[in-house]
């Protein structure tokens, strides 16, 4: 058995879960709603505020599906109960970022500003010019747009310079060696 996927979920106060045929699953909470279809064959079954997803038989790609049903569904639950982020720093000497009104302006020193518009779902987040917190109820959507902004200008291993995840750490790398002095 899937060590994830037998786990039941227990559904917190405040958060209506609905099933409908097909496996499309609504989830609402304090911090919004979240819908999305999975794995038609996986099983969900709901009572006394926990769910449960089972499968139909221990064929490979349904034991794959298990584990993933399960994650995905308590994803959504947590989403709309606690709601997701990731928090970015920007590294490197005249590199900044700031927020006007829905748009993320940053200067990653190049000869123009980057501009990033918020998109649906989710926040963004300016305390300081060398931060950035990404949030929303949806862990992918979170996830993807830092990758997004992180992408704009990744970190170098030689100054460690760019865009970095705050949990992230860079390998740096020396410099010229055998460069003597004459």
């Amino acid at each position: 058995m899937s060590r994830i996927g037998k786990k039941p979920i227990t559904v917190p106060a405040g958060v209506t879960v609905d099933i409908k045929e097909g496996n499309v699953v609504t989830v609402k909470g304090p911090k919004g709603t979240l819908e999305q279809t999975l794995c038609p064959t996986m099983k969900l079954t709901m009572d006394n505020g926990e769910i449960t997803v089972e499968r139909p038989d221990d064929e490979k790609e349904n034991r794959a599906l298990h584990g993933l049903t399960r994650a995905l569904l308590h994803n959504m639950v947590e989403g709309v109960t606690n709601g997701f982020s990731k928090e970015l720093e920007v590294n490197g000497t005249g590199y900044r970022a700031q927020k006007q009104g829905k748009q993320l302006i940053m200067n990653l020193g190049y000869s123009h500003p980057v501009v990033m518009d918020e998109i649906d779902g989710i926040t963004i987040d300016v305390p300081g010019p060398n931060k950035i917190i990404i949030s929303g109820p949806d862990k992918q959507k979170v996830g993807q747009f830092a990758a997004e902004v992180r992408e704009k200008r990744p970190p170098e291993p030689y100054k460690g310079k760019g865009i970095k995840y705050a949990s992230e750490h860079i390998r740096r790398k020396e410099g010229k060696a055998g460069k003597t002095a004459k």
